[in-house]
Order: C-alpha cells, then sequence, then structure tokens
C-alpha cells in the first residue's frame, strides 16, 4: 500500500483534538460557568502535566457546585474516573484525583455543591441539600464527560468511579440512581444508609454519656482489644493477630469488669453496658427490633471516633440541620423510636442509597466491587454486608450478581483503610481487568504497608483459609472457601 495513503487513513480517522487546554476557558455548556483552564506543568502537585478545569455549575437557582476535571497533556488511557468525598464533602478531593492522574486518567472531583465539613449548608437551602445528596455528582459526570470530549476530540471510552466512605454512598448512588453514568463502580465502606449510621451514632453517644461512669477512657481500648484476641484471634485456626470473620466472634466485655470501683485495667458495670452497645448496634426501645449494626469484635483500638468526649459530627450535624432544622439540638434528647422514624421520613431516600435494584446498572455490562473493613469503627462493616444480601435478594440469588457485584471484606482493617491487618490493595486494576478483560476478581491480594504481610481477600462469603503449610505472612498459601 502507497505510504502517503497509509498517512492519510491514519490521519483520517485521527481524533481532532481540542487547540490548547486554556481554550476551554470559552466553552459552552448548560448551567456551567468555566471558571480556569491551564495547563499545569509536570511537577506542579506531584503530578503529570494536565489540562486543569475548574467550573462552576448551577442546575437550581439555589446550586454552587464546584467541580474540577485534570486531564493528561499526554498518554492519556482513553478513560475517565471519577473520585469520591468523605463526610459532609465540601472540598475537592485533589489527592484522589492526583492518583487517578497518574495512571493515565481523565479524572474529576466536586465540591457537593458548599464549603466546609459541616452539614450547617443545608439548613434553609433544600436545594444545596439535593446537590449534596446525588445532584453534585451525576451533573459533574455530565459535565466532565462533556469537557474532556471538547478537549481530547472524542470522549471516554469506559467511566469509573472510585470511593470511600460518604464516596462509597455517591458509588452507590450513581449505580441506583443513574445507571448509565458509570461503566465500573468502586464503593468502599460506604455511608449509604445515612440516617441508619446517623442514629448509631447518636446511640453510642448517649451510651457514653449517659453518666461519668458510663464513659470509656481511650486508655482502655487495647484492654478491650486485647481481651478480643484472646477470646477469637484463633476462631479461624490461625493465632495472627486477625479475626477472619467476627461475626463468628461473642465477646462479652463483662469478661473485664472490676471487681470493685474502678481502674486502668478493668471496666466499671457501667462502661462494660456502653461497650456492648457499641457492639449490639441501635436498637429500637420500643419494637426492639434493629436500627443499624453495631461495630464488630477488633474495631475497639479507634472506639474514640464515635465515642469520643463529642458525639460523632456527621451523625450530629444531620440531626441539626436536616432532621430538626435546629442547631441548638441536643443529641441527649433523641428518641429512638419516635425520632428514628422521623429521620427516614426526612430523609426519604434522598441521601440514602439503599435501593436494591441494580439491574439496570449491570444490564450494560457494569461491574460493582465493593469493599469493606472488618475492624471499621465509623460504619459498620455489616451495613455492606446486609445492602449486598439485599441486592442479591432482589436479584433472585447470588448466581444472578455474580459476575456484575462482588463483595470483599478485609480482616483487621479500619474505615477506608489503616488498622492491624494487610490494608493496601489494587481494587482500580481489579475493576479494569474485570470490566475490561472480563476477569471476575476471584481473590484480591491485600498487603501490609511495609509488604511484609500478605492474604487474599475472598468474595463474600468466602473467606481466606490457610493451606496447612508454608508462612501464614503469605497470600499464596491461602485459599478462598466458604466458611
Amino acid at each position: 500500500m502507497d505510504a502517503k495513503f497509509v498517512l492519510l487513513a491514519i490521519v483520517s480517522i485521527a481524533p481532532v483534538l481540542a487547540a490548547s487546554c486554556e481554550s476551554l476557558a470559552s466553552l459552552s455548556l448548560p448551567a456551567t460557568t468555566i471558571t480556569k483552564a491551564e495547563t499545569v506543568p509536570e511537577g506542579a502537585n506531584s503530578s503529570p502535566a494536565h489540562c486543569r478545569v475548574a467550573a462552576t455549575l448551577k442546575p437550581s437557582s439555589d446550586s454552587d457546585i464546584r467541580i474540577e476535571v485534570w486531564m493528561p497533556a499526554a498518554g492519556w488511557n482513553g478513560k475517565y474516573q471519577a473520585v469520591g468525598n468523605g463526610g459532609w464533602s465540601g472540598a475537592i478531593s485533589t489527592s484522589a484525583m492526583e492518583e487517578a492522574l497518574k495512571s493515565g486518567y481523565a479524572t474529576s472531583s466536586t465540591d457537593t455543591g458548599h464549603e466546609g465539613g459541616s452539614a450547617s449548608f443545608a439548613l434553609g437551602h433544600p436545594e444545596k441539600l439535593i446537590d449534596y445528596a446525588w445532584r453534585s455528582e451525576h451533573e459533574m459526570t455530565v459535565k466532565a464527560k462533556a469537557i474532556i470530549a471538547a478537549f481530547y476530540g472524542s470522549g471516554p471510552k469506559l467511566s469509573y468511579w472510585n470511593g470511600c466512605s460518604a464516596g462509597g454512598k455517591q458509588a452507590l448512588k450513581e449505580a441506583q440512581k443513574f445507571p448509565d453514568d458509570f461503566d465500573g463502580i468502586i464503593a468502599g465502606a460506604p455511608g449509604n444508609n445515612w440516617t441508619g449510621r446517623a442514629i448509631f451514632t447518636m446511640w453510642v453517644a448517649q451510651a457514653m454519656h449517659k453518666d461519668e461512669a458510663s464513659y470509656i477512657p481511650p486508655e482502655k481500648y487495647a484492654l478491650i482489644h486485647r481481651a478480643v484476641l484472646d477470646a477469637c484471634d484463633e476462631l479461624d485456626g490461625l493465632k495472627d493477630g486477625l479475626i477472619e470473620d467476627p461475626t463468628r466472634c461473642h465477646f462479652d466485655p463483662k469478661v473485664l469488669e472490676c471487681k470493685s470501683g474502678d481502674a486502668v485495667a478493668c471496666l466499671t458495670a457501667a462502661q462494660v453496658e456502653s461497650a456492648r452497645k457499641i457492639y449490639s448496634g441501635a436498637i429500637n426501645p420500643r419494637t426492639k427490633q434493629p436500627l443499624f449494626p453495631g461495630l464488630e469484635p477488633g474495631s475497639e483500638l479507634r472506639w474514640e471516633v464515635i465515642a469520643g468526649p463529642r458525639p460523632f459530627g456527621i451523625g450530629d450535624d444531620f440531626f441539626k440541620y436536616v432532621v430538626f432544622k435546629d442547631p441548638k439540638w441536643d443529641f441527649r434528647t433523641l428518641n429512638f423510636d419516635s425520632d428514628g422514624a422521623l429521620a427516614e421520613k426526612t430523609d426519604g431516600g434522598l441521601i440514602n442509597a439503599m435501593d436494591p435494584n441494580l439491574k439496570p446498572f449491570f444490564s450494560h455490562g457494569g461491574k460493582l466491587i465493593q469493599y469493606h473493613g472488618w475492624s471499621d469503627w465509623q460504619i459498620s462493616p455489616l451495613n455492606s454486608v446486609h445492602y449486598y444480601e439485599s441486592v442479591v435478594e432482589a436479584a433472585g440469588g447470588a448466581s444472578k450478581v455474580g459476575d456484575s457485584y462482588r463483595l470483599f471484606m478485609v480482616p483487621g482493617m479500619g474505615h477506608c483503610g489503616g488498622g492491624e491487618g494487610p490494608n493496601r490493595f489494587d481494587m482500580v486494576g481489579e475493576l479494569e481487568h474485570w470490566r475490561e478483560e472480563r476477569k471476575a476478581p476471584a481473590r484480591i491480594v491485600a498487603s501490609t504497608r511495609d509488604g511484609k504481610q500478605s492474604r487474599p481477600l475472598c468474595p463474600y462469603p468466602q473467606v481466606a483459609k490457610y493451606r496447612g503449610s508454608g508462612s501464614t505472612d503469605e497470600a499464596g498459601n491461602f485459599v478462598c472457601a466458604e466458611p
């Protein structure tokens, strides 16, 4: 074939790129104002060279949603990765964007329509609450894809969401409400039962501050944790400082009760009851029905997050600014029967992402990886188990979702990371293999930060079982099997 003809053919199918990053400042999109379009050189913010576009979105008269879209100046992998937020989410998640950019992705993040980490923005601003709940993420996704297409001359061939905690809630909300936005989704430790988690954290706050004797000081956390490991570490056949399946651990903190008075090496009777309430979860005092599951044995070392001197801020803010609309509301007044029902009614599925029907997302080949640390000290890991089971039930059985949705529970891991067990893994890589190469994750290897220990994470309900020989610090010596 004539060389000129080949060259002409290549040129004719090459995408027509925007003239420059800066030219995107004049891009016109509905309800969107581009506030910045600049080329960022390599090394700035520890990132490769990229085009940074900042925009303000106003889908309602009271909306003020800020987004940023970063696009590699070279080496774009042809894909888009949106990253999630945490808590009440009032900032662009730049660190997560940097990681996506380094992997060749065009990426975006939003401040969800307000500044700061409090829910005070919602007081008197129902449209802003809608922006936070779901609209900012969807609007960001639509506008980001348009900006990417304008810069490169064509849109992303695949789009992924990657988030944990509130970002995991956003992930599930996208799958439920806008199933065509993404081809693959990572939902880590999702706060998708937003009302339930808020109720539980107030349950813990009331238990810990019932009186001075009920408060468990942080210096006693290690005492409780050691007792838990003594009781349950070897249930999986290994004494390794990890509880493979905490649901099998039936630890009663009463074994630590002081014989008289109070001491550093024991718990008062009131502290025993407080610890029991952390494990039990919130319960409706009238119907005796569970409202939200408790933390699992193994989570004790970071109980100060929800059981500290003050109520957990995310839950406290939900009741102050969303449910009761009173900044002076006192957590001690919460009624777990009537006020729990009011919280559910007030949300009405706005922030909560509990819809178990993921068939529209699955139907176009969407893949969902969910993960949760068994030692999570903020959101009960059973929340993830319960949501997964609800999706399985709605779909008609595990066989109906296994090719589209898998849950991985992480022994020893805390909230979105940290903890005593192996907690470093490549979920993005696993999602890519699944969506792009049809290689469903049968096991995912997790390692400790120092690389000295690794374990396989298994698709729930499977657990990792030791083969019986070789180092227990090597993932290759374990198999995934039914519990």
